[in-house]
């Protein structure tokens, strides 16, 4: 059976996108959106989660959870009251305070309800081909992004892109690490990022429960899924894909996105 449920992670404090960027012309709207760190809510002619939970939508999925937090009323306002969605149901899932990714993940497990869900930030568009590749599955994997391709194909600029962490691959196309620090990465071509655009089974929850905190302090969902692989608890496929992926990380990301999304219908 393909998947059906997906999650968008919304309740990060955006610290890059609050810092001010000389190079980044904002309008008004941009400008008070990107303060308030909602970087899901920064407008290109509609609020950008809208075209991811459209793009989730032409991929088939027809449930959507967004993890907010409790003083995020401009979210909850936006899709209860201002929009109609029609090809999905959307629901909300509050994590009381930013603790990391894992905690935002399980903050969302009576959405998930036992059955297989995908996971993808609230700042990144993803390609359609990757969240069709996780729907169609109901095992858990994640999407391998060729990190060339990331720079090539979208708009991630290239002394960024070693941020992502490299992903090990064994020879049975199966994740064995994300190595977090580039100059411990695989010396192997071609090199292969993880986005946070995954497909996970309620043993994930397990894993967010028992994992602790970072060096940064918090509770992080690649970490987590490292303590599943090592405890045995789940194996994840890697999906190897050759595609951009658009990042608004910051404030200087948003005119590059509006002009990649110009003309994206959005159908929620």
């Amino acid at each position: 059976m393909p998947t059906t449920k997906a999650l968008i992670l919304a309740r990060g404090l955006g610290t890059r996108m609050r810092k001010a960027d000389d190079g980044a012309a904002l309008d008004a709207a941009q400008a008070s959106a990107a303060d308030s760190g909602i970087k899901g809510m920064i407008p290109i002619g509609r609020p950008f989660m809208d075209y991811l939970i459209s793009a989730l939508a032409d991929a088939g999925f027809t449930d959507v959870c967004l993890v907010i937090g409790p003083e995020h009323e401009i979210v909850r306002d936006h899709y209860e009251r201002e929009v109609t969605p029609t090809r999905v149901r959307i629901a909300f899932a509050v994590q009381k305070e930013a603790r990391g990714t894992a905690d935002a993940v399980l903050a969302a497990e009576e959405f998930a309800k036992g059955e297989p869900f995908v996971v993808i930030n609230s700042d990144n568009y993803y390609p359609p081909q990757a969240l069709a590749e996780l729907q169609r599955r109901h095992t858990p994997a994640l999407i391998a992004f060729e990190r060339n391709a990331l720079v090539s194909l979208g708009n991630v600029p290239a002394d960024r892109v070693g941020r992502f962490g490299a992903l090990e691959i064994d020879d049975d196309g199966a994740l064995r690490r994300i190595v977090a620090t580039p100059a411990s990465a695989p010396r192997v071509e071609p090199l292969y990022a993880s986005l946070n655009c995954w497909l996970f089974t309620s043993e994930i929850f397990r894993a967010c429960r028992a994992v602790v905190p970072s060096a940064r302090g918090e509770l992080e969902l690649p970490q987590a899924v490292q303590l599943a692989i090592a405890n045995g608890w789940m194996r994840f496929e890697a999906v190897r894909m050759r595609a951009g992926v658009l990042d608004m990380s910051s404030r200087g990301d948003v005119a590059s996105v509006a002009a990649r999304l110009s003309g994206t219908p959005v159908v929620l």
